[in-house]
Parts: C-alpha cells; sequence; structure tokens
C-alpha cells in the first residue's frame, strides 16, 4: 500500500518544483508570443523577481518537502515495501513533469545553447569565438557567462550542434530538445545503476537506484537546470557495467565519449587499468576506489573553478560522485551524501532573497559543505548508537 501513498505525494512534488521553476525565468526571456501564455509568465516571474522573500520560502519549503519524501522512499525501500516496478514509475513520472520545467538555478543551459549556435548558425568555432563575438544576437539578453571561449570537450559539441541545427534556430525547440537530452541521461544513469548494482550483487538494488534517482539534488541539477555533467555521467556508469561485464570496446568507447564531454571522468582511468591488468581485485573493491577518485574529483573541479586561489564548491559537481555512492555498503558514506547534497542546495537562497549572490558567497557554499558534513556524521553516530 505505501507505494500507492508515495505515488502521489511524488507527483505533487514534481509539480510543486515544475511550477516553481517558472518563477526565475529571466525578464529577457519570453518563450511564446501568445498573450496568454505571456500573462501566466509574468505572474510567475512577479513572485521570482519581485516578492523575492516569498520565493525564497517556497523554495525552501519544497527542498525540504522533497527530502523529507525522498528518506521516506529510502526507509520503504529498505524495508521491501516498494517493487522495482513502482520505483519505476515515481522516476519515469518525475522525470517527465520535470522535463519542460524551466532552468531556474543555473545560467548554463543558455551556453550549450548558444555555444552550439556558434557552430550550426554562425559556422565559426566556439573554441576561438565567444558569445560577446556576435553582439547582436537576441540570446544575449538573457545569458550569463557571456566573456568565454568554449569551456567544454569536443563530444559535448558534437552532442549539441545538431540539436540546434534541427531545431531551425526556434529556441523554444533548442530548448526542449536540450532539456530531452538531460532527461534521457538521467533516466540511462538510473538504468545502469540497476544494472550495476545487480551485478556487483548489491544488497537491495531498488536502494541503489533510488539513492540517485530521487535525491532532490540530482532533481535539481540533473532534470531541473540540466547540467551536462549528468551526459557526462550516464556514459560514466554504463562505461562501468561494461567493463565489468567484460564489454571491454564499449566500456572504453563510453569512457572516451565520457572524457570528450567535459574531461573530469579521466580521473577514472586507473579503475579501468586496474581492471584489465590486477586480476586479484574485486568489482565491489575497485567500485569503492571510484568513490574515492570521485570526491577527488569534486575537490578538484571546485580548486580549478575558484578564483584569487579560493577553492568554489559548486552543488552540481556531487554529480561526478553521487552516482557510484549507490554502490557503497558504507552506511558513512551514504550519510554524508545525503547531509551534503541537502545543505547545499541552500546555497541558491541567498539570491533568491536578496535577487544577488552576496560577497562572501564562495565562503558561504564551502561553508555549507562542512555543515553538511558534520550533520552526516552527527546522524550517523546517532543512528550507529541507537541500533547498539
Amino acid at each position: 500500500m505505501i507505494h500507492k501513498t508515495l505515488f502521489p505525494l511524488w507527483l505533487l512534488g514534481g509539480i510543486f518544483l515544475f511550477l516553481y521553476s517558472f518563477t526565475q525565468v529571466d525578464l529577457s526571456l519570453t518563450f511564446s508570443q501568445a498573450s496568454i501564455f505571456q500573462q501566466v509568465q509574468k505572474s510567475f516571474q512577479y513572485i521570482g523577481w519581485f516578492n523575492r522573500p516569498l520565493s525564497a520560502y517556497l523554495y525552501i519549503g519544497i527542498i525540504f518537502y522533497l527530502s523529507i519524501l525522498f528518506i521516506i522512499t529510502l526507509f520503504a525501500i529498505s524495508k521491501n515495501k516498494i517493487s522495482k516496478k513502482s520505483l519505476w514509475w515515481i522516476i519515469i513520472l518525475v522525470a517527465v513533469i520535470l522535463t519542460p520545467s524551466y532552468n531556474a538555478f543555473s545560467y548554463d543551459l543558455f551556453n550549450y545553447i548558444f555555444d552550439a549556435r556558434i557552430v550550426s548558425h554562425y559556422g565559426q568555432n566556439p573554441y576561438e569565438f565567444r558569445p560577446l563575438d556576435f553582439a547582436t544576437d537576441p540570446m544575449l539578453s538573457f545569458m550569463r557567462s557571456t566573456h568565454r571561449v568554449y569551456p567544454y570537450g569536443p563530444v559535448w559539441l558534437g552532442i549539441t550542434a545538431p540539436i540546434t541545427f534541427v531545431s531551425h534556430e526556434i529556441f523554444a525547440l533548442s530548448f526542449a530538445l536540450f532539456k530531452i537530452v538531460g532527461t534521457l541521461a538521467f533516466l540511462g544513469t538510473a538504468f545502469f545503476i540497476g544494472k550495476l548494482a545487480a551485478h556487483l550483487k548489491m544488497k537491495n538494488t531498488n536502494f541503489s537506484i533510488a539513492l540517485f534517482a530521487l535525491n532532490p539534488l540530482i532533481l535539481i541539477e540533473g532534470l531541473v537546470s540540466s547540467h551536462n555533467e549528468i551526459v557526462m555521467m550516464f556514459f560514466a556508469v554504463m562505461s562501468f557495467y561494461f567493463l565489468f561485464t567484460k564489454r571491454h570496446t564499449f566500456s572504453l568507447m563510453g569512457f572516451f565519449i565520457s572524457v570528450g564531454i567535459k574531461y573530469a571522468t579521466f580521473i577514472f582511468l586507473p579503475i579501468y587499468i586496474a581492471k584489465l591488468f590486477i586480476k586479484k581485485l574485486s568489482d565491489r573493491s575497485l567500485m569503492q576506489f571510484t568513490i574515492a577518485l570521485g570526491i577527488l574529483a569534486v575537490v578538484i573541479t571546485s580548486v580549478a573553478s575558484g578564483q584569487n586561489k579560493n577553492p568554489e564548491f559548486q552543488p552540481w559537481y556531487l554529480l561526478l560522485v553521487a552516482p557510484f555512492i549507490s554502490f557503497s555498503d558504507n552506511k558513512f558514506i551514504k550519510s554524508l551524501l545525503l547531509a551534503v547534497s541537502f545543505v547545499v542546495l541552500f546555497s541558491y537562497v541567498p539570491f533568491l532573497y536578496n535577487g544577488s549572490w552576496p560577497v562572501q558567497i564562495v565562503a558561504i557554499k564551502n561553508t555549507l559543505v562542512v555543515i553538511g558534513i558534520l550533520i552526516g556524521i552527527i546522524f550517523y553516530y546517532l543512528y550507529k548508537t541507537k541500533i547498539k
């Protein structure tokens, strides 16, 4: 019976997050010229841009709702009260609802679209030309980071440029296709997590899937904001599945595609070398090393993106490690993931409340990570003490 209760609760959670995302639509952006759509859009924008305290409180409420529902769902799965079929219905439901959501918490999706347009529309090389070099393009009115050249791998350009080409310069269509790519990568990652969990003989494969696919941070950064890390990690997780099932050609293809999207997954190369040349290591042991490398990738990415030698953590960096924590038997590691992924989502609150990032936002984000780690440690030892 419990899955019948969770289904409508996740339906509501998905709808809440979907609707809230449109409160953040940039004031310079119009998806449709239809007057009724513009009226609806402006009513949502009024909340996000002109009633910011309400917007921040709504966001906090949604985060608490989804996080509590996430914990309840994990608990139900741990008690075998949710079947795999029911779990996948919930995951697919939430994914379908959030696919047309607005990228409320990041402008990166617009940069993906414009970078691809430099190729498909202007016939230029985005590694040499910046968005600012096309100053008359109307997209620049609602973009950020227009001063940089293309920072991603050539594979990501190979995926995205055809999308802007087939959309015939219709922004809404390009937007929709990019969001669909993110959703397919999200669902594919969850699918291969399930396959890997079964291969590794995890105690509860449903738990491994849900730990990733229903985490509010993954829903926000992977489905709502559609960061390209979700596509990168789909190919990485798929590659590991083929590696452990001895389909090495497909494994290496997936690995190079993943690295060619954003380079960060190159850090997992030692796992491939160890699997191919050190026969004594079990697949379960290798996955534990993968978790350690994923955490290292988060640290390196934070350091590389920082300014003035101050590391800057971003919530979506956790996509680099979250899929692999699903394969850990260590409750301490899982506690840290749950706590950190919950706490770092509050890094958006200052902007939602004030409309600008505070000067000390980098310190705030890094402090939230530390707070999340401390909360994870406290809850783990409270749980451990209770069990004893």
